[in-house]
């Protein structure tokens, strides 16, 4: 094993695959790859249970209605996503009962995630699939999911998959070996970085996107997916999905890929949510006394610390909440207060709130076991 790799027993697993893998442009989903993946993933499941986030739906219904490039608007992009989705499930259903593996379908939206009932729905339908040794086949719902409620990406989601059933690993497999210090292709001199501890500022500028016709997602969403699972206490690892047997060399603890470190202090299941699944539906910007309490001294935030609101929002969602004007957001919680109750209460003092509302719930605008430092 190597050192740096913090694996430990892998039990639960999430396998991320994106659609330049398992699809052939102008042909749709590729069978022998697929194949190649299902034998894989076959070999390593005995005392494990994982779960497989695929992308390639639209990418193979673009190839069976014989478009010429890739949808635009979104409902070609979800008809071909409706005829993609069917025949990719067939060609992993095929695969894998080759291995006696049986398979179930699985299809999110945003909505599935950021709704918290929804959230626990989906944990449970997920955890019963793997209690009865079925292998869920995860996918974003294209064929309903419009800008507005969309995770966007499969990187991103197989992070919040990982997240929800509390995995041991995740890894995303793509067509390069890790991250580089810069693009391979063209500087000769790059070197694929073995570890990365933390997904810094610095970590993220190295992230080089590919506009082609298949993969949505590029090195950036990656890296976001990176930070998801190590706030979650997952360890994540970036891997060539071409290479053989990449998945047992990667559990046996070869340096495979990009490895990326989970943090020490995982964050709970309820503030992952909070942190990860939710968008913000507005923002607060707060002082410097109520930025060092809540990021230094594990406060509450107060009314009295609140310089700026921005957006419409009601009492019990998330809202991003920033350093100062035009600074970066350091944390998002869920409030006390909608967005019209706060834009009269903003910097005063506790006592004073039933003076300026008529009435008062809470002293806190956000109490600290529904804040998230980020």
């Amino acid at each position: 094993m190597n050192p740096a790799r913090r694996l430990g027993r892998v039990r639960r697993l999430v396998v991320k695959v994106g659609s330049g893998l398992v699809t052939t442009p102008g042909a749709g989903a590729a069978p022998e790859r697929i194949e190649a993946l299902a034998a894989d993933i076959a070999a390593i499941r005995e005392g494990r249970r994982i779960v497989l986030v695929t992308s390639g739906a639209i990418a193979s219904g673009t190839a069976r209605l014989k478009l010429p490039e890739r949808p635009r608007s979104i409902p070609e992009k979800q008809a071909a996503a409706a005829v993609g989705q069917s025949a990719l499930m067939w060609q992993y259903e095929a695969a894998f009962s080759r291995h006696q593996v049986q398979v179930g379908q699985v299809l999110l939206t945003a909505q599935d995630i950021s709704d918290r009932a929804r959230y626990l729905n989906a944990k449970n339908t997920l955890l019963a699939l793997l209690k009865f040794d079925v292998l869920p086949i995860v996918n974003e719902n294209d064929t309903v999911a419009v800008e507005e409620i969309k995770v966007g990406d499969n990187d991103n989601l197989s992070a919040l998959v990982a997240s929800l059933i509390d995995a041991d690993l995740l890894v995303l497999l793509t067509d390069v070996d890790g991250l580089y210090t810069d693009d391979p292709t063209v500087n000769t001199r790059a070197r694929k970085l073995d570890t990365v501890e933390a997904v810094t500022d610095e970590i993220a500028r190295l992230a080089r996107d590919r506009a082609d016709r298949i993969s949505v997602g590029g090195m950036a969403t990656k890296l976001q997916a990176a930070r998801k699972a190590a706030a979650a206490g997952v360890p994540m690892i970036i891997a060539d999905g071409r290479e053989p047997g990449v998945l047992r060399r990667i559990l046996e603890g070869e340096a495979v890929g990009t490895y990326f470190a989970p943090k020490a202090d995982r964050l709970g299941a309820r503030k992952r949510w909070i942190a990860f699944a939710v968008p913000p539906q507005g923002s607060l910007t707060v002082d410097a006394g109520a930025l060092a309490a809540l990021t230094q001294r594990g406060k509450s935030l107060l009314p009295s610390g609140i310089v700026e609101v921005e957006g419409d929002f009601a009492s019990g969602e998330v809202v991003a909440l920033l350093g100062g004007a035009g600074s970066k957001e350091f944390a998002r919680g869920l409030v006390n207060f909608d967005a019209a109750e706060l834009r009269k209460i903003r910097g005063a003092k506790s006592q004073e709130i039933e003076q300026r509302l008529g009435y008062k719930s809470f002293d806190e605008v956000i109490h600290r076991d529904n804040l998230v430092i980020l």
